[in-house]
């Protein structure tokens, strides 16, 4: 209940501070922590962003709330990467030592390797996920070139999925913000609680079946 609370304090102070030009500046730093600590709110930031451009007041342009999101966005992706390349050789020692630890870098290299970049896309929507996978790429060193590709593609889905279900949102509730946000943040709740349905299903599919 006090965590519940917490959470509608930021939730309604991001949505006092919407209506300035600067907001922008909050989405973007937001974006960019929560690719490297995944507790900060990024999706509701940049939901909120999009009402406050749906909204009768228009106090946010859509396409800049989409840029701000999705460089922020891609820069956090682009440092978590970096932060698990300078560590991977600290890593990849441990992993010697520790048989556990070695059998998981196996699994998140294989999982790259079989899936490649649209797993980066996927992942942006899970939340924690993306940073574990942004980090597996730095400790298993993929091609900086090759990730900067694909999260640069993710982050732009991302942030105009995020930005445009508050602009609906808005667009549908202009003179009431809260409930603009709150239908906008219960679609994108909806959308990634489907992603992990599917993404379950589909992952106990591809396990092999039990020897007999």
């Amino acid at each position: 209940m006090l965590f519940a609370g917490i959470i509608s304090d930021v939730t309604d102070k991001l949505d006092g501070w919407s209506s300035h030009w600067w907001f922008l500046g909050i989405i973007f730093a937001i974006a960019f922590f929560d690719s490297v600590i995944p507790i900060v709110p990024s999706e509701t930031c940049v939901i909120i962003g999009g009402v406050a451009a749906g909204g009768a007041a228009h106090h946010q342009k859509l396409p800049l709330v989409i840029l701000a999101g999705a460089v922020g966005a891609f820069l956090g992706d682009n440092t978590a990467y970096l932060i698990g390349y300078r560590a991977s050789n600290y890593l990849q020692r441990r992993a010697e030592r520790k048989p556990k630890f070695a059998r998981k870098l196996d699994w998140a290299s294989g999982q790259i390797a079989a899936r490649g970049g649209l797993l980066l896309i996927t992942a942006r929507f899970i939340p924690g996920g993306r940073t574990a996978l942004t980090l597996a790429s730095g400790v298993t060193k993929q091609s900086h070139r090759w990730f900067a590709k694909w999260v640069a593609v993710a982050a732009t889905i991302w942030a105009t999925y995020a930005a445009l279900l508050g602009y609906i949102g808005g667009q549908l509730f202009a003179t009431n913000h809260t409930r603009a946000f709150v239908t906008a943040f219960g679609l994108a709740l909806g959308i990634n609680v489907v992603i992990e349905v599917v993404r379950h299903f589909r992952k106990k599919r591809a396990e092999p079946a039990p020897v007999v």
